[in-house]
């Protein structure tokens, strides 16, 4: 089966490495030369453990390769994934112009039968939109190619992406046609051989389980933010109420840890987009509107923890920055609670210092040399009036504190995602500032 992946972001180069490991014939394609040019000398254009070694491995196999030429590419394939970016308009809208601009192209170029796969995030409806643009195109040509189209979304966790693709929880497909299901059973079979289940439903059901998923995800993470602001006002420890509540199975302990807010690629723009879908149905969001207020109030609250430990006087002091990404294992600076926080402080008239294993040149490109960018975490810690924990990296969890001691200038800790403990890190004769303890 020759599969046509277009686009070479995040998801599309992760879903073709993948299907090119369990031997299928992957052509990504995408219209940046430069990063087409460089995927074919093994450099990647976004940092997932593991993912530089299977592209290699499948590249050098020749089950895997990369072009600019999508008409060449779509002849003679059987499947074509649109997997371009959705980027969301000020309004909240998801931007679908590069969608259809691929299924246009498509249209233009395709020869025989092909399965059109919707594999970005995209509105419900989208589908038919894709549609359109294919009959579109083949009218314009004179011919009537048939096709199916279908909306396959991806459940990717950045930093995860890899063992989520080879071992999902689930794989939803959404088809119309008994042709696009066996071609889509087909398809996946190397991936549901161990039981992972493929869910089958009409289309709009699935290009709305997408968003449905992620805001869900983004409610629990701003529902607990709420919780641990009122147990801090209340004196209760949210730490022991999170593992309280994260014991019963109706709830579970997933995505309810306390911090600084989401981020990222997906639960901002698709909270932002369901918010946007219900407005155009003429039906209010209320608990997504809400939860997206929290969010971004929720990335304020470190400063606000700071600013009022130094009364504040933040004009010239110095702040350590562990972690700049918005979540571990990844260098995606999007939506990053650490681009709010820097902001304020250096409005505030101070200095930050900042390391991250692997996202200070993706950040770059959002703050420039406004700030310093360390070699390593102790080397951020020079003269530091405070440590801010960010981004909960693993290298992060267990420091040398005699280090830290003797490289500060003052003993405090801000804890964004309550991974010290605070007796322990007072007993060190730290001041310690966590998220709702």
């Amino acid at each position: 089966m020759k599969v046509v992946i277009v686009g070479t972001g995040y998801v599309g180069l992760v879903t073709g490495a993948c299907l090119a490991d369990v031997g299928l014939n992957v052509c990504c394609v995408d219209v940046d030369v430069k990063k087409i040019e460089n995927l074919k000398k093994g450099i990647l254009p976004i940092y997932e453990p593991g993912l530089d070694m299977i592209v290699e491995r499948n590249f050098k196999k020749e089950r895997l390769s990369f072009s600019t030429d999508l008409p060449s590419a779509i002849r003679g394939s059987e499947v074509a994934f649109i997997a371009v970016g959705t980027p969301p308009g000020e309004d909240g809208s998801a931007d679908l112009k590069y969608v259809l601009a691929v299924a246009t192209e498509i249209g233009e170029h395709m020869s025989d039968y092909g399965l059109v796969i919707t594999k970005s995030t995209v509105p419900v409806g989208t589908a038919e939109k894709v549609r359109s643009a294919l009959k579109e195109a083949q009218q314009k040509r004179g011919v009537d190619i048939p096709f199916d189209v279908a909306s396959n979304p991806e459940f990717l966790k950045e930093g995860a992406a890899i063992q989520d693709f080879m071992k999902p929880d689930r794989i939803v497909v959404g088809v119309d046609s008994e042709r696009a299901q066996e071609l889509m059973s087909k398809l996946y079979n190397p991936f549901t051989l161990n039981g992972h289940p493929v869910l089958f439903m009409d289309i709009p059901s699935a290009e709305m389980t997408k968003y449905a998923a992620n805001s869900m995800l983004a409610t629990k993470i701003s529902f607990m933010n709420d919780i641990a602001n009122l147990c801090e006002l209340m004196g209760a420890d949210v730490n022991m109420v999170r593992k309280g509540i994260g014991s019963d199975p109706r709830i579970g302990n997933k995505f309810i840890y306390p911090g600084i807010g989401y981020g990222g690629s997906c639960f901002p723009k698709d909270v932002k987009a369901l918010i946007r879908t219900g407005r155009e149905q003429g039906y209010r969001m209320r608990i997504l509107e809400s939860v997206e207020e929290v969010n971004e109030l929720q990335k304020e609250v470190l400063f606000d923890k700071i600013h009022a430990h130094f009364d504040g006087e933040l004009e010239g002091k110095t702040f350590s920055m562990w972690g700049l990404s918005f979540k571990p294992n990844t260098d995606d600076m999007r939506e990053a609670p650490a681009l709010v926080l820097i902001e304020k402080l250096l409005n505030a008239g101070a200095k930050v210092r900042a390391y991250d294993p692997v996202a200070m040149e993706e950040a770059k490109h959002s703050l420039g040399d406004s700030i310093h960018y360390a070699k390593d975490e102790y080397d951020a810690l020079v003269d530091s009036h405070g440590l801010l924990l960010v981004t909960e990296w693993s290298e992060f969890r267990v420091p040398n504190w005699d280090v830290v001691k003797k490289l500060m200038s003052e003993k405090v800790v801000f804890d964004g995602r309550n991974i010290y403990d605070r007796a322990d890190i007072e007993a060190l004769s730290f001041t310690y500032h966590g998220i709702g303890v």
